[in-house]
């Protein structure tokens, strides 16, 4: 017998893969005897793996028995080390499967030295010298059998998922094992394809050890592959194994006919190539493969940083990728693979739950109490709803197409809303893994929706309060408009012959009227008046000579220069208004104004000779909205002109001291600066 060529490539590949399992025990930061076990019998499989591929261990004797011994034997021993850990305190049975393996071991020594003819050692590479050789150790892999069947079954059978795997892996080498040294045993000799085929089932075992290792953590290993990776890769193996069977079929159906063998080939690559098409185009295929690979290789269903992850950037998307409301439906239905779902959403008043959102499915004009036995079913956010089960089913559910599970969107124990999911494209089993991922990723959603429903409240109430601040101000406006006409129809009486009188009547009425017009045109504008270039010292002076004309004595006193503010004329004339009848009132014929411009703004000094102000009621009272000290006033005169000033830039400052009078202080940006001496000089007035 000659060792096959090809036999030296399938050991190779054998001692790699477990070469490669031993490193990953031995990176590993945990530590335990199990690993050792673990790690030992990995390195022995891999040096006698590479035994195989020099073709030592091919034939029988000594040499070979040892090798032999030394691969297959390895995993016999981590199973006694396995049943010695779960026999505890009951070592009987463990006793007597370890006795049978010595014994085994012995046997396999034993009948392969040559005790009848020392001539047969040359002989070792192909026949035994007895069949007790052969027998011997397919007696090894009828114990490796029996010892994988024993910790299977002793297993609890809620734990039996932890290893499976090592049971189909070990499994089918014994199995095979059994099958090559009963074909040796028959024939006296070692097939050379079978003995092959013995690296194949070996390499094969490789990634069931290592998630059955993955699964226990006790055996100290740290295996983290991406599912996406592990599903591409089971795909590129399933289209190995039917590349392999299609050359086996085209064979054996070549050798039974030479017509059929190219009819077979033709039919079994449409065949493959329908497969691959539909796995491609399928989205159920593919959610059943999946499924089927996360519940056979992975100790949780779930990778859940890459669901967690997901789940956030569905929520985050932006408005393009859909609203608020299908975005949650996406990230809770992400989870189960369910193709579509609808969203409820509790009313303001919170008296029921009303339709918000559909995704892959239509509106629905329904609602739900929410103090019903329906809502009472989500315990609070507690439980997902299983709608098969439900005795009562609501009316609306009929409109939901393939509705499978309600899961409630909840905050605190207070349910805000619940998605309703039609059934998932493969078959899933609604377990505590899957609803307490469904409840987690359900409670981010319905923080998203509270936020939505928080920043909405806040921007009505904004709205309402811009809206109320408008109206304040419109209504105070009216009211210095109101005290201008009442001035007139105080001193009509004693102008009524004068022409000039009659004039400036008519010109304040008409200010009048367009100012009451601009108020109320004011409370219909959804944004506040966009700042206009004036000259503020111009202003002043048009507000000075009309105070003269109705016989007001008032002082200003202004430098040089002359600059433009970004901010409304009537805005500025309502603060200027204000703050000058403030003054007046408080001393009749004391008031100065006094312009300066320094560096890049402007002050406006407008001071009386009053009563004064003390300190703490400019802290508590003067800025403060609707508190006047005035029978008649509205409170709202001085925080109008001090926020319409900010909302130019600027800002309004008081100096005041009880006895000694007050100065209110305008403060403004400048937009730009001239100098006009002469033209100022003209104009001023002392």
């Amino acid at each position: 017998m000659t060792f096959p060529p090809y036999g030296v490539a399938l050991y190779a590949a054998a001692g790699a893969a477990y070469a490669f399992l031993l490193l990953l025990l031995l990176l590993s930061k945990r530590a335990s005897r199990t690993r050792a076990v673990l790690a030992a019998a990995s390195a022995a499989t891999a040096a006698w793996a590479a035994a195989g591929a020099l073709g030592w261990s091919f034939g029988f004797g000594i040499g070979a028995s040892l090798i032999e011994l030394i691969g297959p034997g390895a995993w016999c021993v981590f199973l006694l080390h396995l049943l010695h850990r779960q026999a505890a305190g009951d070592l009987s049975s463990w006793r007597v499967l370890a006795g049978a393996g010595l014994l085994v071991a012995f046997a396999v020594l034993a009948f392969a030295l040559p005790w009848d003819n020392p001539a047969t050692a040359a002989m070792a590479g192909s026949l035994p010298s007895t069949l007790g050789e052969p027998a011997a150790r397919l007696g090894l892999s009828i114990y490796g059998v029996l010892l994988t069947e024993n910790l299977y079954r002793n297993t609890d059978p809620e734990l039996r998922w932890r290893i499976n795997m090592l049971a189909v892996g070990l499994g089918g080498v014994f199995v095979y094992g059994v099958v090559l040294y009963a074909d040796a045993l028959m024939f006296r000799r070692i097939s050379p394809v079978l003995w092959a085929g013995q690296a194949i089932a070996m390499a094969m075992a490789t990634p069931l050890l290592a998630v059955a290792a993955a699964r226990n953590r006790d055996w100290s290993i740290d295996i983290h592959v991406s599912r996406t990776v592990v599903f591409h890769t089971t795909t590129l193996i399933a289209s190995g194994i039917f590349l392999l069977a299609l050359a086996l079929t085209a064979e054996v159906f070549r050798v039974a006919g030479p017509g059929w063998g190219e009819l077979a080939e033709t039919t079994s690559m449409i065949a493959g190539i329908t497969v691959i098409a539909i796995l491609l185009v399928s989205a159920s295929a593919r959610s059943r493969l999946a499924r089927i690979l996360a519940e056979h290789f992975y100790s949780y269903r779930y990778d859940y940083r890459r669901e967690w992850l997901k789940c956030i950037d569905i929520l985050a998307a932006a408005p393009g990728h859909g609203g608020l409301q299908t975005r949650v439906i996406k990230a809770v239905a992400e989870i189960a693979d369910s193709p579509a779902g609808v969203l409820w959403v509790r009313d303001l008043d919170g008296t029921a739950f009303r339709w918000a959102g559909s995704w892959n499915r239509p509106a629905i004009a329904a609602s739900e109490p929410a103090n019903g036995p329906f809502a009472a079913l989500f315990r609070g956010g507690a439980a997902i709803v299983e709608l098969d089960r439900l005795d009562g089913r609501p009316r609306w559910l009929g409109e939901v197409a393939q509705a499978w599970i309600a899961v409630p969107l909840a905050q605190q124990g207070r349910v805000i809303g619940f998605v309703v999911l039609a059934r998932p494209r493969a078959p899933l089993k609604l377990d505590h893994e899957t609803r307490d991922l469904l409840r987690i990723v359900a409670c981010q959603a319905a923080t998203h929706l509270a936020e939505q429903q928080y920043a909405q409240a806040l921007d009505e109430a904004r709205q309402l309060a811009d809206y109320s601040k408008r109206f304040a101000f419109a209504l105070h406006d009216m009211k210095n408009v109101a005290a201008q006409l009442a001035m007139i129809v105080q001193n009509a009486p004693l102008h009524q012959g004068v022409p000039e009188f009659h004039e400036d009547v008519l010109a304040t009425v008409r200010a009048a009227l367009e100012r009451m017009n601009r108020a109320l045109a004011a409370l219909r504008a959804r944004e506040p008046p966009s700042g206009d270039f004036i000259v503020p010292i111009a202003l002043i002076q048009e507000e000075v000579a009309a105070l003269r004309r109705r016989g007001v004595a008032i002082d200003l006193e202004h430098d040089e220069y002359s600059a433009a503010v970004a901010m409304d004329a009537d805005s500025f004339r309502s603060v200027l208004t204000h703050l000058c009848e403030n003054a007046l009132e408080a001393s009749p014929g004391s008031v100065t104004i006094r312009v300066r411009h320094e560096g890049l703004r402007i002050a406006i000094d407008i001071s009386d000779k009053g009563a004064g102000m003390s300190p703490e009621f400019i802290r508590d009272k003067l800025f403060q909205p609707f508190a006047s000290t005035k029978r008649d006033g509205f409170g709202i005169g001085t925080y109008q002109a001090r926020e319409l000033l900010r909302a130019a830039g600027g800002d309004l400052l008081v100096t005041s001291r009880p006895g000694s009078g007050t100065t209110m202080h305008i403060l403004l940006p400048c937009v730009g600066r001239k100098a006009e001496p002469a033209a100022l000089a003209a104009s001023q007035v002392a």
